[in-house]
């Protein structure tokens, strides 16, 4: 149930926390003083969207928060962790919503930021509103199907169906695309064997490649680097003052001073290693000039080499692996676009098995509405009567479609005749706002048990009603309370002496010249008024009747 509700500068209303109670809550008040303001305040709570001319004259922003007792918590608790949010504590779950004229609109669930998307969901679940034209949704035939399928407690049936024809509709659309792609198909097989057979013509290995450049380099510098080797070896032993040489005859002179005086020994060894190292040197750097000659044959070789990788990376991959793996793509892509027939086999197989369960399926959900569809007409009939509808006439028309759809086998027609005498007539076509007000609480009483949304708001539904009617209304919003937590904006007094509580909205007029909306918890004399106000007037005899009216709903 809506525990509390806090308003903050929002249209005419400043500042109210309403704490409400259980059964049927009754809202009352002169036309224009601000009733329709809680109704406001309960739609953005659930996700409607916001328009900051709601923000009361003079200030940048207004807030509305709401606070429910949950008894089952594990659907809301759903909705919050798909959206990343924190399971509610102690079943009790808070909604804030913000308009700021500047900063724009935010709101919160639990003190987490929400989208308005997550509002909606967890609306879904909390509040049922009903307008003066909210009752259109019992227009549309899925509506209808569904509520049906409520009383027959069809709904995990239904489920099945809707969730049998979507695979079978996915796979359908799989089949179609793979057909319809056929033609696209010949070009792009074209295409993906000329690819694969480049790659695989140039026999690529992932290695290869630093190793390739590497070769490439030395290949195109051979005639700098021969030289600069020359001249080295020159430097080392090829010419008249060549180092080794020299250093050959220091190398003498050294060893006749570690003759004469062997305590030298501790800082000429070393020279004999130095001499060594050099030789060595000299050495490799003529082998490596004779293993570097390279012909031209081979530079060319070598530098088509090149220039194919870079071709290929160019087209494929930054490098030979990524190269590699577009080839090993396009195989496997191929391979399936050639076994294409294979795979439509498949998805036949698949459809046929799938037809075939949307058909199981929607046959279990028949055979419950097929049951269940004179009863829940009978029972809304009986309604219908206590709600004034004396010889009126209600039925549940359903029509076997030539196929199972994502709702069934059958769509579904309310047929209505409010006169005797009179052919059954779908509902959209026949009844007026104040019949489809009736009609709609007598479902909405019929399915009270069944109806798993825990608040109902009823926004003045009972208009173009009296007398005894309107005391047949009220006595339904009051079982309806014994189910729910109903909050009921009403005109009637016959409504309001049946509320287990009642409120009264008024407008009160401060120094400053502003109007302010305000809602007070009446009782005893102060109720007896308010529904001789209703009635017409204070006068004795109005006083009278509401009393009377408070005694018979007591």
């Amino acid at each position: 149930m809506l525990r509390l509700l806090k308003i903050n500068n929002l249209a005419l209303v400043e500042d109210l926390a309403w704490e409400t109670g259980a059964g049927l809550i009754g809202i009352t008040g002169e036309t224009g003083a601000g009733k329709s303001v809680i109704v406001g305040a309960l739609k953005l709570i659930v996700g409607e969207r916001a328009n900051q001319s709601l923000v009361r004259t003079g200030c940048d922003s207004c807030s509305i928060e709401a606070v429910f007792d949950l008894e089952k918590s594990e659907a809301v608790n759903s909705v919050l962790e798909a959206a990343g949010l924190s399971s509610c504590e102690n079943n009790q779950l808070v909604i804030r919503r913000v308009i700021d004229t500047s900063s724009g609109n935010k709101q919160f669930v639990n003190c987490s930021p929400v989208t308005l998307s997550v509002l909606k969901k967890l609306g879904e679940l909390l509040v049922d509103l009903h307008g003066p034209h909210d009752h259109q949704s019992l227009l549309s035939r899925e509506r209808q199907l569904a509520l049906l399928d409520a009383y027959t407690h069809a709904t995990r049936e239904a489920s099945c169906c809707a969730e049998a024809c979507r695979q079978l509709n996915s796979l359908q659309t799989q089949y179609d695309e793979l057909v319809n792609s056929e033609r696209a198909n010949e070009q792009e097989i074209d295409l993906l064997k000329h690819q694969i057979a480049e790659i695989e013509d140039a026999d690529l290995k992932p290695e290869e490649e630093q190793e390739l450049e590497h070769g490439y380099k030395v290949a195109a510098n051979s005639s700098h680097l021969v030289e600069t080797a020359g001249h080295i070896t020159l430097a080392l032993s090829g010419s008249e003052n060549a180092a080794i040489p020299g250093l050959s005859a220091i190398a003498r002179m050294i060893r006749d001073l570690e003759k004469n005086d062997s305590s030298t020994t501790q800082f000429t060894s070393g020279f004999d290693v130095a001499l060594i190292e050099l030789e060595e040197l000299e050495s490799n750097i003529r082998n490596y000039v004779e293993d570097l000659e390279v012909d031209a044959t081979g530079i060319e070789a070598l530098r088509n080499r090149v220039n194919l990788v870079e071709t290929l990376k160019r087209k494929y991959g930054n490098n030979i692996s990524e190269v590699l793996e577009f080839k090993n793509r396009a195989a496997n892509k191929l391979k399936r676009i050639e076994s294409r027939g294979e795979e439509l086999d498949e998805l036949s197989m698949q459809i046929a098995t799938a037809k075939h369960n949307l058909q199981l399926a929607a046959r279990k959900l028949s055979t419950k509405r097929k049951r269940g569809a004179p009863r829940l007409a009978k029972k809304i009939s009986s309604h219908l009567e206590e709600l004034g509808f004396k010889r009126a006439h209600f039925e549940l028309s359903l029509e076997t479609l030539d196929k199972p759809a994502h709702t069934g086998n059958e769509n579904i027609e309310f047929m209505f005749s409010p006169n005797p005498g009179e052919p059954a007539k779908p509902l959209r076509m026949i009844a007026s706002s104040g019949e489809m007000s009736r009609i709609m609480l007598a479902i909405k009483s019929t399915l009270a048990n069944e109806d798993a949304v825990p608040i109902l708001v009823f926004d003045e539904i009972d208009a173009n009603v009296g007398g005894e009617i309107a005391q047949a209304v009220g006595a339904k919003m009051a079982c309806l309370g014994s189910h729910h937590q109903v909050i009921a904006i009403t005109h009637l007094p016959q409504v309001a002496s049946l509320a287990n509580c009642h409120y009264a909205v008024s407008k009160e007029f401060s120094s400053d010249g502003r109007t302010r909306s305000r809602l007070c918890k009446i009782e005893d004399d102060e109720r007896i008024g308010e529904i001789a106000r209703m009635l017409g007037g204070s006068t004795t005899s109005a006083r009278k009747h509401a009393e009377n009216l408070l005694t018979i709903a007591a």
